[in-house]
C-alpha cells in the first residue's frame, strides 16, 4: 500500500464507527410524554425512563419546553464561556433532538443548522438535516444551509457502547476527531468549538492540534451533568 492510500483508510475507518442506534429515535433522546410508556420495555429500558420523570433537570425542561435536559448544559456551558453571539451563525453535529438548537435561537443566534443520524421534529428558524454527518457533502449542505462559515461549532455526537473499553474509547475519539477537524476547516476566525468528551479519555492528539489551532483549550462539567456520569466537554475558544 502507498503512503498516499492511507489517508483514505483512515477515513473509511472513521465512517465505520459511526452508526444509526438500533431502535432510535428522536423522541427517546427527549423528555417528552412518549417515555411514559414503560411497560412494554426491557428492565434497563424501563430504569432509565423512571431515571428521566424523577431527574430534576428533565422535569425543568418539560416545564420549560426544552426538548432535552440536555439544553441546560448548553446554558452552562454558555453562560460561563460566552459562545453564543446575537447574530452568530452555528452548527450543532448530533442535533437531536434539538434542545441545543433551541438554546442557541434563543440566546440570539441568526442562523442554525443541526445535524443527526435520528430526525429531528422541525424547529421555527432552523436548519435541520437527517443525514450522516461523516457522509461526503453533508458538511458542505450545513455550510450551505448558514449561508456561509460558523461562528460556533457544537458537538454532541455520541456512539451506541458495545461495553468493550478499548473500542468504546477509540469510537469516542474518532468522533472527537471528526468534529474537531471540521470546525477547524469551516470556523471563522475567532470562531468556538465545543465537543463533548469523557473524563479518563486520552484525547492527546485532539487536544494538541485543537491547542495549535484555538488561543484557549478547556475541559468544563455542568452541574446538569449527571454526576455518575464521566461526561465532560472540551472548549476549544477563539479560533486563530
Amino acid at each position: 500500500m502507498s503512503e498516499n492510500e492511507k489517508p483514505a483508510e483512515k477515513t473509511q475507518e472513521r465512517r465505520r464507527m459511526v452508526r444509526l442506534p438500533t431502535g432510535g429515535t428522536a423522541a427517546g433522546r427527549s423528555v417528552g410524554t412518549k417515555i411514559k410508556t414503560a411497560k412494554d420495555k426491557r428492565p434497563s429500558s424501563q430504569a432509565w425512563i423512571k431515571r428521566q420523570l424523577t431527574d430534576k433537570w428533565s422535569e425543568r425542561a418539560r416545564a420549560e419546553g426544552w426538548r432535552s435536559r440536555a439544553a441546560f448544559k448548553l446554558i452552562e456551558i454558555d453562560n460561563r464561556f460566552n459562545l453564543i453571539k446575537k447574530g452568530s451563525r452555528v452548527i450543532d453535529l448530533g442535533a437531536a433532538p434539538g434542545g441545543w438548537v433551541q438554546v442557541c435561537l434563543d440566546r440570539g443566534a441568526q442562523e442554525v443548522a443541526g445535524v443527526d443520524l435520528l430526525m429531528i421534529e422541525p424547529i421555527p428558524g432552523a436548519h435541520l438535516i437527517q443525514a450522516d454527518f461523516t457522509e461526503p457533502g453533508v458538511d458542505q449542505q450545513l455550510i450551505d444551509a448558514l449561508g456561509g462559515r460558523p461562528d460556533l461549532v457544537l458537538s454532541d455526537m455520541a456512539h451506541n457502547t458495545i461495553g468493550h473499553r478499548q473500542t468504546d474509547h477509540l469510537k469516542i475519539i474518532a468522533l472527537i476527531e471528526i468534529a474537531a477537524d471540521f470546525a477547524i476547516r469551516t470556523l471563522k476566525p475567532g470562531g468556538n468549538f465545543v465537543s463533548k468528551n469523557f473524563q479518563g479519555g486520552d484525547a492527546g492528539g485532539v487536544l494538541a492540534r485543537l491547542r495549535e489551532e484555538f488561543e484557549t483549550v478547556k475541559y468544563f462539567k455542568p452541574e446538569s451533568s449527571r454526576k455518575d456520569s464521566a461526561e465532560v466537554f472540551l472548549v476549544a475558544l477563539n479560533k486563530k
